[in-house]
């Protein structure tokens, strides 16, 4: 336990400092037990009926393969019921993968004439639940086959927490930042790291990151601009994914102007509340106001699609249904169809730092588990088929 001492309150200063350092070190002490090197964040087992939901197979058709020596047995089996590891389940679709009629009906991975697909999430109101959002798109399409890659584009680092690593306590990897930078950039292949959910890798942050805001500003120039660092740097690791998902800061900086040069396609997350919607229009004039100008400096800006994802939705709450309902009659199809609810099963995850996809249904209540999951299941099915809209697949 961290000595507990009265705070010194003569000077603001020193109090501010004082109350930072207490805090960095109870942080600190706590993750470093949450995260110690023999608690290492793992991934839960996935019973077989959810394996078979991901395959998009039936229970018989999994017992018949593994009956007939196609697909291995999963190593962990429990009272003869089957429990496979994310791993085994992309194992199993690569021997599906094989044998299937259909090209991509397992393995649902980029062809080389397919172009990589990089979808920004943005918004500078914070609480719109851009990291939530993220992650859970993030594991979504991980559990369904993609390649995916996160970059975390927020110094404050909370989707790279929520990938296994912890920005308040020091690792020896590199950061995004490394790879951006104006001096001696690293290559990008050596930021991105293997993340714990087999499939899903990440370029991670911490604090650092906050000093290419600072370095933008002095050293942009027509021959390195800023709004070309992080597309360049993903051009080094294209081969390696069918999607990037971009977690911008919030606010509307180098960071996320860069991102927004480098992105296919943009989500904006937004809360259906008068301060949110009031907020997400000025920060879209900003945006649309800074596009302009990059365009003018020589960037090309093309989206595939450009979304509005209403967060944090209560379909019981009149006025935010209101709000949702005039969002939608004055944007129609610029918003998702999809909705992330507010959930009590999302939340818990969160504040453990899980998505919806790495708790067990039978650690809830299991209606709450499945509004919560059937919910960021649409949206992610529904960027999936946009997704496959730009590959020209549908």
């Amino acid at each position: 336990m961290i000595p507990v001492t009265p705070l010194d309150t003569e000077r603001p200063s020193t109090l501010a400092t004082e109350i930072s350092e207490r805090l960095n070190a109870a942080i600190r002490e706590h993750l470093l037990s949450a995260f110690a090197p023999d608690n290492t964040k793992r991934l839960r087992s996935f019973s077989a009926p959810e394996v078979a939901e991901l395959l998009g197979v039936s229970g018989q058709f999994m017992r018949k393969v593994h009956a007939e020596g196609t697909v291995p047995e999963p190593q962990d089996i429990r009272s003869g019921r089957r429990h496979y590891t994310a791993q085994e389940i992309l194992n199993a679709r690569e021997i599906l993968e094989r044998s299937s009629r259909t090209k991509g009906r397992y393995v649902p991975q980029r062809s080389p004439d397919e172009k990589l697909q990089v979808w920004q999430l943005m918004n500078f109101k914070g609480g719109s639940s851009k990291s939530t959002s993220t992650i859970h798109l993030a594991h979504y399409f991980a559990l369904r086959g993609y390649r995916v890659l996160v970059v975390d584009l927020d110094p404050q680092g909370s989707l790279t927490s929520m990938c296994g690593i912890s920005p308040e306590i020091e690792f020896d990897g590199l950061t995004i930042y490394d790879a951006i930078r104006y001096d001696d950039p690293v290559d990008m292949a050596e930021v991105v790291r293997e993340t714990y959910f087999p499939g899903l890798s990440i370029a991670p942050s911490r604090l650092i990151l906050s000093e290419f805001e600072t370095e933008s500003a002095v050293h942009s120039n027509p021959d390195q601009p800023f709004f070309t660092r992080i597309r360049n740097a993903l051009a080094q690791v294209e081969e390696d994914f069918d999607l990037v998902l971009l977690d911008s800061p919030p606010q509307l900086g180098f960071l996320t102007i860069a991102g927004m040069a480098a992105a296919s396609s943009l989500i904006v997350p937004l809360t259906p509340s008068m301060l949110d919607v009031s907020s997400t229009a000025q920060f879209l004039e900003l945006a649309g106001a800074y596009m302009g100008v990059i365009e003018d400096a020589g960037a090309s800006l093309q989206y595939d699609h450009f979304k509005f994802l209403i967060t944090r939705d209560e379909p019981t709450d009149v006025p935010s249904q209101q709000l949702t309902s005039f969002m939608r009659a004055l944007f129609q199809d610029r918003v998702m169809s999809a909705t992330a609810l507010k959930s009590t099963a999302i939340s818990d995850a969160t504040m453990l730092k899980q998505s919806i996809y790495e708790v067990v249904r039978s650690e809830m209540t299991r209606a709450t588990y499945d509004r919560a999951k059937g919910s960021m299941d649409a949206v992610g099915n529904e960027v999936e088929r946009m997704i496959q809209q730009s590959w020209g697949r549908s």
